[in-house]
């Protein structure tokens, strides 16, 4: 706590962007998500308040609405019913915001986000597929059926668009969606990794199953409609960014 109280005086607003991006370890440590996504929540705005900071930017995601919802998913959709721990934790950190704006009267800004990726990535399934390249160039083992679909947004799509409406948008809480246009299965994910890689000869392996791990949702797409009022728009859409974020992490890695 004292390290947070000493990093948010004299600032003007906080960007929290801090969470355990691993979704598959809260299945194996369960208080991970609760220590660094809802209690770092609570740390952060705690010091926020004794420093009179008022203005905070979240990163939230997509996993909040759970596996029911409706594709696209709007902003209003609920009750989001999360089958993460992970998600669970940006549930609950959404709620500690949006309290905190009620009672000590702070201005929110929060962002979820679809699967965000591009260069300097370290996981996800793109990294992960690379790296199993380069172990193993003749075969390629992708979790679950590949027919897993979702919404990929580049990463400086994503900072140029939370920018775009902190600076725009002016309401006490101030909640969107941030994605791109479409989806891209895990299967053609799995295609242009070895395209990209070279590795014409990897065998793609499927592990079985509609997901690749608990607590994983198969399917998702968020409803980007309000984002677009705002004037903004992505450059990449989701293959593209799938594409481009593969050449990235393939320089990157060294491959």
């Amino acid at each position: 706590m004292a390290d947070v109280l000493h990093a948010t005086k004299d600032v003007e607003v906080v960007f929290h962007m801090a969470a355990n991006p691993d979704i598959r370890l809260g299945t194996q440590v369960t208080d991970t998500d609760l220590k660094q996504g809802t209690i770092a929540t609570y740390n952060i705005l705690e010091a926020m308040r004794v420093n009179g900071v008022k203005k905070i930017v979240f990163a939230s995601s997509s996993v909040v609405y759970g596996e029911d919802a409706p594709m696209p998913t709007p902003e209003s959709f609920g009750p989001c019913l999360p089958i993460s721990l992970y998600g669970a934790s940006k549930v609950g950190s959404e709620g500690l915001i949006t309290s905190w704006v009620g009672t000590f009267n702070f201005q929110a800004w929060i962002f979820r986000f679809a699967n965000i990726i591009g260069n300097r990535g370290t996981h996800g399934v793109i990294f992960d597929f690379i790296h199993k390249l380069k172990r193993d160039n003749l075969r390629l083992e992708v979790l679950g059926n590949g027919r897993q679909e979702k919404s990929y947004m580049e990463v400086k799509d994503c900072v140029r668009g939370m920018m775009h409406i902190y600076t725009n948008s002016t309401k006490p809480v101030n909640l969107y969606n941030l994605g791109s246009h479409d989806t891209c299965s895990v299967r053609r994910i799995a295609e242009i990794v070895v395209e990209e890689t070279g590795c014409k000869d990897a065998v793609i392996q499927y592990t079985g199953g509609d997901r690749g791990w608990a607590g994983d949702i198969p399917k998702a797409m968020l409803g980007i409609e309000k984002m677009l009022s705002t004037g903004y728009d992505v450059n990449y859409n989701s293959e593209a960014a799938v594409r481009h974020t593969t050449k990235c992490l393939i320089e990157e890695i060294g491959m």
